[in-house]
């Protein structure tokens, strides 16, 4: 549960810890629809592409591969950096309507500045009748985490099916509480390849090609939280990534040395449903100061990430108890460590 609970701080960010703070995120609704996903894009974007690249990590701490019927059992977290320029947002280079306005040149990202927040003002026409609304831009999470990265944990069953192949797999059943459910299948394959280099074959080195692909779903109940009334509030997330690498190894009794390059990416979606009724300033006296405008299953985002990578690491063998850790360069340079049981 726990590793799961990891999996939830990553994936929201903007729903599970924003919305209990602020206006929560459901207010950016105020905005109308087309300038909400403009918003909910710029500000939740690090933590979608850092997911991405962070689950593509930690597939492997050796090229070797098992004997048949060998295997390890590995739990590891992986951390993406966040660049500092994708800390902050410009309001002007979103597009939004004229309807839509801040004081603020910036806004915080998810991996902001939490104190970072940003005034923004709606003004719009319903039935007719001038109306307005004020909201605050959420600040990021940033000071809450011991450093400025994207968490992607996981826990893997790598089986040996021949002398020069291996299985991969990472599995996490529909698991989490009435709030927030998630779920994550995540298959790998990697082939030894060091025999087609000839007389490398002697040598403590070992040359493999690994491919795996991560699917996860998590679906979160914001009825209760929501700041805005209606019913059937709920946000479903949904990520696709994959990895293609060429990995070598050098393979010494107690330590081992890795390394790969290749290329990886990767989607997501995520999508707020259920209805919304946005209640808007007339500037009149009650009971005619509010108007209220109700919409329906009103965001449906996607994100893209993709790009070569590179990672080098080592590894320290206590017997089948094995410590390891790498770093890899690529758009959001990231750390993995951790440690493996491992058998033939």
């Amino acid at each position: 549960m726990k590793n799961l609970s990891l999996f939830f701080l990553a994936l929201l960010f903007t729903l599970s810890v924003k919305s209990q703070e602020d206006d929560g995120m459901e207010a950016i609704l105020l905005t109308g629809v087309e300038d909400a996903s403009k918003l909910t894009n710029a500000y939740i974007n690090p933590a979608m592409k850092g997911l991405i690249f962070g689950m593509n990590n930690g597939w492997y701490h050796t090229a070797k591969t098992h004997k048949k019927l060998g295997f390890d059992i590995s739990i590891g977290l992986n951390a993406a950096l966040i660049p500092t320029e994708d800390e902050i947002f410009h309001f002007a280079d979103l597009g939004l309507s004229s309807s839509t306005t801040s004081t603020s040149l910036t806004g915080a990202t998810v991996a902001g500045e939490n104190s970072l927040t940003a005034p923004v003002k709606v003004s719009t026409v319903i039935d007719g009748e001038e109306v307005t609304a004020n909201f605050n831009m959420p600040g990021g999470v940033k000071d809450d985490l011991p450093i400025n990265a994207i968490p992607s944990p996981n826990v893997q069953l790598t089986l040996g099916v021949s002398n020069k192949m291996d299985v991969m797999v990472r599995f996490v059943p529909e698991v989490g509480s009435d709030d927030v459910k998630g779920k994550l299948l995540g298959l790998g394959l990697k082939k030894d390849i060091t025999s087609i280099f000839g007389a490398i074959e002697k040598l403590p080195l070992h040359v493999s090609i690994l491919g795996a692909f991560t699917n996860m779903n998590v679906n979160y109940d914001i009825q209760n939280d929501s700041s805005i009334a209606g019913s059937n509030q709920e946000a479903t997330f949904k990520l696709n990534s994959y990895t293609i690498q060429a990995i070598a190894s050098l393979n010494f009794p107690v330590l081992n040395i890795y390394g790969g390059i290749g290329y990886n990416g990767g989607s997501s979606e995520l999508k707020m449903k259920g209805t919304y009724e946005l209640e808007y300033d007339t500037g009149n006296p009650a009971p005619n100061d509010t108007k209220t405008e109700v919409i329906t299953d009103p965001l449906s985002l996607k994100f893209d990430a993709n790009g070569m990578r590179t990672t080098l690491g080592a590894r320290l063998s206590l017997g089948p108890i094995k410590i390891y850790g790498d770093y890899t360069l690529q758009e959001y340079n990231t750390i993995t460590a951790g440690i493996a049981i491992s058998i033939r």
